[in-house]
């Protein structure tokens, strides 16, 4: 079996395998495999794999099932210790299987890395140097739109990684379980780190495993707007635990008032309009979000102070996703 199962969920992107498959191919560490999950393309991706990268897994899905029902379809498929999530946008540095797997030996008690993604086409500024998560209930990416100046070079514990680079201990998501599928796009990774650190495990984020990213050539911001307005809050009713939730309810109202706010006065636009309707689906879903709840914070073996020392204060970073 191989040490490494790449899941790369995929929809009409043929023109981003190359670069993306190519930099699979030229890594140092050669003991992984690779699974390419197909949501329906009907680009020829299908045949352009089979002919050009054999090696490939091909996975084919007969429609969208969106990002999470990708790579929940590699999940069940894949054989390695480790799983990462890849988007097909992307390129990869020849050593970064290398560091994250070196990383994951040394760390036992982490289960998730974060690489450190530069943008594709300005490659000395972030895309995310790992995320964070604010106590007001906000997620985002460390140093989004920053030139790399060295700032983020040091190897250090984070709350989550990217999922357009993941990295997944086999444990623990056997333990935690993997994508929800009722995020569907957008945030889906934030929720498996909210439940890795419940349960005690490390999010390390490991800046000499480097990705290229094409910052949302894969999501339009319609789509990403309605997710994310809907996604926001589904993370807080699935894992925002209650202790905390006393204290902090006042900071969580005043951010969703402010996206609420800043939708209202872009009324004209799309995207604006896609996230008020993304707030509302979001509050409809504390019912769908209570059960698996309770059976998240049933589950928690770390307590409030330790919660909180991974967590970011309001007025430490203002840069969302």
């Amino acid at each position: 079996m191989p040490t490494v199962s790449i899941i790369i969920p995929h929809l009409n992107g043929r023109h981003h395998l190359p670069a993306c498959l190519t930099s699979l191919r030229q890594q140092t560490s050669a003991d992984f495999e690779i699974l390419l999950v197909d949501n329906g393309s009907s680009d020829g991706t299908q045949a352009y794999v089979r002919d050009h990268f054999p090696e490939v897994t091909l996975i084919q899905l007969d429609r969208n099932y969106g990002f999470t029902g990708a790579c929940n379809a590699g999940w069940r498929a894949a054989q390695g210790e480790f799983i990462i999530l890849l988007n097909n946008d992307t390129e990869v540095d020849p050593r970064w299987l290398q560091e994250i797997v070196t990383a994951f030996r040394r760390r036992p008690d982490v289960g998730i890395i974060a690489s450190k993604m530069l943008l594709f086409d300005r490659r000395d500024h972030f895309h995310t140097a790992g995320d964070f998560y604010r106590l007001d209930g906000i997620p985002g990416n460390r140093g989004v739109w920053q030139q790399d100046v060295g700032q983020y070079d040091v190897e250090e514990e984070v709350f989550g990684a990217c999922g357009g680079s993941s990295a997944y201990r086999r444990q623990l998501l056997e333990e935690i379980g993997f994508l929800d599928d009722d995020f569907f796009f957008s945030c889906e990774d934030v929720d498996v780190a909210w439940r890795a650190h419940l349960t005690g495990w490390k999010v390390l984020y490991v800046p000499t495993a480097v990705v290229y990213h094409k910052l949302k050539a894969t999501g339009g911001a319609v789509t990403g707007s309605y997710y994310d307005g809907r996604n926001f809050l589904y993370l807080i009713w699935k894992n925002y635990p209650a202790s905390l939730l006393r204290r902090h309810w006042r900071k969580i109202i005043q951010a969703q008032l402010r996206i609420t706010r800043d939708a209202l006065r872009a009324w004209r636009g799309k995207a604006a309009r896609a996230r008020l309707r993304g707030q509302l689906a979001g509050l409809f879903g504390l019912f769908k979000m209570l059960p698996k709840r309770r059976a998240i914070q049933s589950n928690r073996r770390i307590d409030d102070d330790s919660l909180t020392a991974v967590l970011t204060p309001v007025d430490a970073a203002n840069q969302e996703r």
